[in-house]
């Protein structure tokens, strides 16, 4: 058969035909043809929910043989396990956020810092193992399950302009009670700050406006001073919320243009130490327990690494540390020898996360042991015969509090798994 394309040169394909009973019989196109979604294969959404120093009930740990992340041992009276989650699961997102295959470390300190809400997307270990064998790709079977114009709701911080205001009016949606959406004029600081028109305005500086009349709301925005935080999201990406029966919250948004963010600094020892005083104190006008880094030597590693006198301890090596023993603290930075890795913010950072009502370290994807095997070290059984560090000092007052979960891990080659 000769096929003509219309150049000076014809092509010669060789002659093929089409039998109904026996298919099609061109191995090129069989060759070429991606395998189909089973739409029997749909990953399932729950969603936990945790009090104040409650786990959320379950160990997330690697499968060996197919280095997915994989839920074990759920309580069955914890959040974990009243939401529906089942031994075996195999997690495909994280609060909207894609891990399959992901190293265990980073999405244990993802699911750490997310406060009180938690959602995790998975495939039930028959169907996992179905789409493994069928060569289907984990991330379109994920994104399948939102529809095909979702994006993520943004947090967006809107800055007072001194002449033109915040450039954003809200307006109520007819017929729906709490119900709002926004009209942004051009190049308006909220245009700037991530809002768009049209927008569904969900929660403004910590509070969901369902719960506000709009004239509560109109106030709520004026009194605020010179700038507002505020959670959006398009028309259509909500109705992907709404069809999921998922809450819009800010655990699952994108950060646009916050003011304030945590400072991840990777100190090596010198001859002096890491040169700076870990203090506990009681924060001003409060009973509340804060660990605070002091007395920054000047040319010390901490100086170097860009630690400033007055910033509040978060994490160390990774590990969230607020809500530590002092004693315990102090501990974990000596275990870490010669290096450690601080994570810190200032306290007006943080009292702007508290009011909102989130973490510090929720849009922080920096606070990363530089070395996951001497994390992976450190979180064992250590020889504690090491030099004594002259820049920690302790206090005899001690912090209390609980901590959401603890991070066991075996020597490499081994299975790794993490209690949250």
């Amino acid at each position: 058969m000769r096929a003509s394309t219309g150049c000076q040169d014809a092509m010669e394909f060789p002659r093929f035909t089409f039998n109904p009973k026996e298919g099609i019989d061109n191995p090129a196109l069989v060759i070429s043809d991606d395998p189909e979604p089973d739409p029997s294969l749909v990953p399932r959404l729950y969603q936990l929910k945790c009090l104040e120093g409650q786990s959320f009930g379950f160990y997330l740990q690697v499968d060996q043989s197919s280095c997915s992340l994989e839920i074990r041992d759920v309580d069955p009276w914890s959040p974990a396990g009243h939401s529906g989650l089942r031994q075996g699961d195999r997690v495909l997102e994280i609060n909207e956020k894609y891990v399959h295959n992901m190293d265990l470390h980073r999405v244990v300190r993802k699911i750490k810092s997310c406060g009180l809400h938690l959602f995790v997307l998975v495939l039930r270990r028959e169907e996992y193992e179905q789409a493994v064998s069928l060569g289907l790709d984990m991330q379109t079977l994920a994104k399948a399950s939102k529809g095909d114009r979702w994006s993520r709701p943004r947090l967006c911080h809107i800055s007072r302009h001194p002449d033109h205001g915040l450039g954003m009016t809200i307006i109520s949606v007819p017929g729906q009670k709490g119900q709002y959406v926004v009209s942004i004029a051009t190049n308006s600081p909220a245009e700037k700050a991530g809002v768009r028109t049209g927008d569904k305005l969900i929660w403004i500086n910590g509070v969901m406006v369902s719960t506000l009349t709009h004239s509560i709301l109109s106030k709520t925005v004026k009194k605020n001073g010179d700038s507002v935080t505020v959670l959006v999201i398009d028309s259509e990406s909500e109705f992907s919320y709404v069809r999921r029966k998922m809450p819009i919250l800010p655990v699952l948004a994108e950060c646009c243009s916050l003011p304030h963010s945590a400072k991840t600094m990777h100190l090596e020892k010198g001859s002096d130490g890491y040169g700076f005083l870990l203090r506990q104190e009681k924060l001003a006008g409060t009973r509340q327990i804060v660990h605070v880094l002091r007395e920054v030597d000047v040319g010390s590693p901490a100086a170097g690494a860009g630690m400033e006198d007055g910033d509040l301890l978060l994490a160390v090596n990774g590990e969230l540390v607020e809500t530590m023993e002092h004693d315990d603290i102090v501990k974990k930075i000596r275990q870490s020898g010669d290096k450690v890795t601080l994570t810190s913010i200032s306290i007006p950072g943080r009292d702007f996360y508290r009011k909102l009502g989130i973490s510090a370290l929720l849009f922080h994807d920096e606070w990363i042991f530089q070395d996951d095997t001497q994390q992976t070290i450190s979180c064992c059984t250590k020889n504690l015969n090491e030099t004594p560090l002259r820049n920690v000092e302790d206090t005899e007052e001690a912090a209390s509090g609980l901590h959401s979960g603890t991070l066991t891990s075996q020597l490499p080659g081994r299975t790794f798994e993490a209690f949250l």
